[in-house]
């Protein structure tokens, strides 16, 4: 039985190995592992995507879900004793919540696992299942040069924390002040897309779209990368800010065919944490 909490918690054998349990799952295997079990999760309305596929997920395996909204959290109660009682009836807890402290401390009080399914500074279901989904269609995937184009907010970070697991090489285009430590920084896109295979991007916050005018993602700029790249942006993403509505429409994108893999790694997450 174990956590998920950030990427960077997982050695490079554990994330193969859920990528075989996803394996797994696709070829028919755990069908009702989660039968008679109970996750709870905690979730904000606006989650579209990673609330589908972890309600789809546990339910596909035969267990029980029980949503709460993220702000359940947040009310005076200790969250010592919120997991004092959850321990009686919960087997598994999903927690999306903006703040990573809190997801941290609900771990280390509950006796069951517990999976970050994204806050403000890290997403690493996301991220696991974007790596999983590039495997299916990259033959050396760990040697793709990766670029991201976006803040040092909670994908960026992912992006980052998984190069250092895994060992690809990543590269960041953004505009000045929004650098990740660590990590080779480009300020044009024109200069940063050269030489890359996989292009990946993060929505932007309103007051950073004027710092960010020379990094958006065109059909014209992805001409520009190596033969056959593609573009992978985090959704959601906005036509006419960081990607164009030119490049979503053309052979790069493949956003959405890569994102159908949520479904068996979030599963496989789940049973991974439960020990299989």
């Amino acid at each position: 039985m174990k956590d998920l909490i950030c990427f960077n918690h997982l050695q490079a054998d554990d994330i193969y190995e859920i990528f075989s349990i996803a394996d797994d799952i696709r070829s028919g295997k755990y069908n009702g592992v989660l039968t008679g079990k109970s996750v709870v999760l905690f979730f904000p309305a606006s989650s579209i995507r990673t609330r589908v596929t972890f309600e789809k997920g546990i339910a596909l395996l035969g267990g029980q879900s029980i949503l709460f909204p993220s702000d359940a959290l947040d009310k005076k109660e200790d969250l010592r004793d919120v997991c004092g009682y959850l321990d009686n009836w919960a087997d598994l807890v999903v927690m999306r919540h903006k703040d990573m402290q809190v997801v941290e401390k609900f771990a280390q009080y509950a006796h069951v696992p517990v999976i970050n399914a994204m806050t403000e500074c890290s997403h690493p279901c996301e991220i696991l299942s974007d790596l999983y989904a590039l495997s299916k269609i990259r033959k050396q995937f760990l040697k793709d040069e990766y670029l991201f184009c976006g803040t040092a907010g909670n994908i960026g970070l992912t992006w980052k924390e998984a190069s250092q697991v895994l060992g690809f090489h990543l590269s960041q285009c953004c505009g000045a002040g929004y650098e990740m430590e660590d990590v080779k920084v480009y300020y044009d896109i024109q200069t940063a897309v050269r030489g890359k295979d996989i292009v990946c991007t993060d929505s932007l916050p309103a007051d950073a779209l004027q710092d960010f005018k020379a990094c958006q993602i065109t059909r014209a700029v992805m001409e520009l990368a190596n033969k056959n790249a593609v573009l992978n942006p985090c959704p959601p993403f906005y036509r006419g800010e960081e990607v164009s509505d030119d490049v979503i429409s053309s052979e790069y994108f493949v956003g959405y065919a890569l994102k159908k893999h949520l479904l068996p790694v979030q599963q496989a997450v789940m049973i991974w944490c439960c020990g299989r």
